[in-house]
């Protein structure tokens, strides 16, 4: 078991294999080495705010949109109710999952992810006579903050993929802040990012996806962490070796 919290009064305690339901185990996603971790061992998902690292290709995406499919959530962005989508590419991860799920309270949920935003934008603006008519009219970024405020509030499970694309790095501070006062107001989040800015939100917890599965980790820990603070002190070793052909100084 991949244990990682153990706080009873969050919306989802544990997503685990379905034991009723047939695994391809030679899929391209469940030989992902994080996603087998979980396929085998389940994972237990903390309170608060939890952030997803790792490398493309690890598993981020495929777990976010997974987290979404298995609690109901259109897996392109939205509520439970959402029925938009472009052009279906997730993996079957979502099918063959099960949550445990802290009885006895509702829960609001919904989830964002920047690749999709346009998409669930249209969907909004054709349902009509709505409030969210107006979100083509403002920047990426703007939307997304203004559809956030507006779908996540108080206790509930909400998931968000990469939300730092579409942001400068002040709305980037500004969506930190929000992470805090829903964590404040019992909600329990799970962030896909690349991000070292809002992976640095004090208390959250940091799972980093890899070739050997998935270890919760300090953000000082971070490779990514690492290789922002080598680039800033000293841009021109990177651009040289990225220029010249050589390898990037190691983190």
């Amino acid at each position: 078991m991949v244990a990682v919290g153990r706080d009873a009064g969050r919306p989802i305690r544990r997503v685990e294999a379905d034991p009723g339901a047939e695994i391809d185990r030679d899929a391209w996603w469940a030989q992902i080495p994080a996603i087998a971790a979980i396929l085998e061992h389940g994972l237990n998902l903390p309170a608060g705010v939890t952030f997803v690292v790792g490398e493309n290709g690890s598993g981020k995406s495929t777990l976010i949109e997974a987290l979404a499919a298995v609690h109901g959530l259109n897996p392109e962005g939205g509520s439970r109710s959402a029925r938009h989508s472009t052009r279906a590419t997730e993996s079957e991860l979502g099918s063959v999952l099960r949550v445990i799920r802290t009885p006895g309270r509702m829960v609001n949920s919904y989830f964002l992810r920047a690749e999709t935003m346009h998409g669930l934008y249209t969907y909004l603006e054709g349902l009509g006579g709505g409030p969210d008519t107006d979100l083509h009219e403002r920047s990426h970024g703007e939307g997304f903050l203004e559809l956030l405020d507006r779908k996540f509030h108080g206790y509930g499970f909400y998931l968000m993929d990469e939300p730092e694309a579409p942001l400068s790095f002040t709305s980037t501070l500004g969506l930190l802040s929000r992470l805090d006062t829903l964590r404040a107001d019992g909600a329990q989040v799970v962030v896909a990012t690349h991000s070292p800015l809002l992976t640095a939100l004090p208390g959250a917890t940091i799972l980093e996806l890899s070739g050997q599965g998935i270890r919760k980790m300090r953000w000082d820990e971070l490779a990514i962490v690492a290789h922002w603070k080598r680039f800033l002190d000293r841009p021109e070793g990177y651009l040289h070796a990225l220029l010249s052909g050589t390898p990037p100084p190691a983190a």
